[in-house]
């Protein structure tokens, strides 16, 4: 299928304009879903045109934890209004134009207006999807108060390589109030099997965009941070009343999604094959989400990817899931020296007036656009081998060395400067990756105890 001219080239053509003209050349930002030139090798875009359509689900009667009455112990019920984003294999017209994303977060001081943020993307509004195929469903979740807009560097990445990527906004209380953290722990795995739901149904039914689109046997979850909580949840089969007794989640609002509860059936995912989890929220002072025995029944293969440096989750919870999911496939990469922001877009223009504002969308360390590619070759080959069951992509994730620094290419092996690593002896780098841009991160592989 014929792809739109590559964004670098464009970037190049409309300089070359400008410097004809005599005029410096306005600012062009490179969107997120578009690898660098040292990305490894599987972050690349897939063979497809991206469409985006955006839509709003409701849900009637739901508990609305983030106005709890402590006094009383109860909170107001009301119907929850989900906005959704969803990027599909597409064929736009050629000159269509492409979607640029912006939102905003929390400011520093709740008393100040918002951080906006922006970004460039690939998609096009409304584009018509491709035909004839039928591709797997990923539910996108985003971290605390934030939106599927500051994620775009996966979805519409995935999307061009036959993915369809629904990006749930989860309408979080303003990030730092403590008072509507309830909210998030309840609504986030009911959001996903939500959502989830309505889209198989349209797939299966006769939904314009869906039907013949989506194969809804087919489901992955990515999740950051308190998405990453909402993922791992539903992987673990539902909610852990033992884990989150120490949490604010009062255990009578999630006793109607336990086993034998009456919305039961509102709470778990059908199909789901693969889960990744980035810089997942696991249990806050010390507490775990979910205790071991849970854990350790996950059976879905798991992918989690984390900071070793995370301040705000805390590297020691995302070791203690992987090491405690005995039963599930899984790997764990690991960002050596990252903070918690690595599931972010970069930082725009906007997001570099205070500190604050930056340390959203920026790591002090790693550079953004360097911590964006190694996580699409890693997703991307996690979801191609688990979901799509293309088992060759599962040589880029069986590492000989885990920790990639000790990894080493023979210097009469050197080949064409840029060349990726076939992975196999005696050169040992991490299949996909380029000579020399491969140190700093570990790799873990668990396998399900006999």
């Amino acid at each position: 299928m014929p792809r739109m001219p590559s964004p670098a080239a464009a970037l190049i053509a409309a300089a070359a304009l400008w410097a004809g003209l005599g005029a410096p050349p306005p600012a062009l930002a490179q969107p997120p879903s578009v690898p660098s030139i040292d990305a490894p090798e599987l972050a690349r875009l897939g063979p497809y045109e991206v469409g985006l359509v955006r839509r709003e689900l409701v849900q009637p009667n739901q508990t609305d934890l983030a106005h709890l009455d402590k006094a009383t112990g109860t909170a107001p019920v009301d119907d929850r209004v989900l906005p959704i984003l969803i990027w599909y294999p597409a064929t736009p017209a050629r000159d269509a134009p492409r979607t640029r994303y912006a939102g905003t977060v929390t400011a520093e001081k709740p008393s100040d207006p918002p951080v906006r943020y922006s970004a460039e993307g690939i998609a096009v509004a409304n584009a018509p999807p491709v035909k004839g195929g039928r591709f797997p469903l990923v539910i996108l979740s985003h971290g605390y108060a934030g939106a599927p807009e500051a994620m775009t560097w996966v979805a519409e990445n995935l999307a061009s390589k036959g993915y369809v990527v629904v990006g749930i906004s989860h309408r979080d209380p303003p990030y730092g109030d403590p008072a509507g953290f309830a909210g998030p722990l309840l609504r986030r795995p009911l959001d996903d099997a939500f959502v989830a739901h309505q889209i198989q149904a349209g797939a299966r039914g006769h939904d314009a965009l869906l039907a013949g689109l989506v194969d809804a046997d087919r489901v992955a979850l990515i999740g950051y941070s308190m998405g990453g909580y909402g993922v791992i949840t539903q992987a673990a089969g539902g909610f852990d009343p033992e884990g989150l007794a120490a949490h604010a989640l009062p255990a009578r609002y999630i006793a109607p999604y336990l086993p034998g509860g009456a919305e039961r059936a509102d709470a778990g995912i059908d199909g789901i094959k693969a889960v990744v989890a980035i810089s997942p929220f696991s249990g806050a002072g010390g507490a775990p989400a979910w205790t071991s025995k849970t854990l350790a029944g996950i059976k879905t293969p798991l992918l989690l990817i984390a900071g070793d440096r995370d301040g705000v989750v805390g590297f020691a919870g995302v070791r203690g899931v992987f090491d405690q999911a005995t039963g599930a496939p899984r790997r764990l990469l690991v960002f050596e020296n990252a903070n918690h922001s690595i599931g972010m877009n970069p930082p725009g223009p906007e997001d570099m007036d205070s500190l604050w504002a930056l340390d959203w969308f920026a790591d002090p360390v790693w550079r953004r656009d360097r911590l964006i590619g190694i996580n699409l070759h890693m997703i991307t080959a996690f979801l191609d081998l688990y979901v799509k069951g293309e088992t060759a992509k599962g040589a880029y994730l069986d590492v000989t060395e885990p920790r990639s620094n000790d990894a080493v290419w023979p210097a009469r092996l050197a080949g064409p400067y840029g060349a990726y690593s076939p992975g196999a002896a005696p050169i040992t780098v991490w299949k996909g990756f380029q000579r020399v841009h491969s140190d700093g991160l570990e790799l873990w592989k668990g396998e399900p105890a006999p």
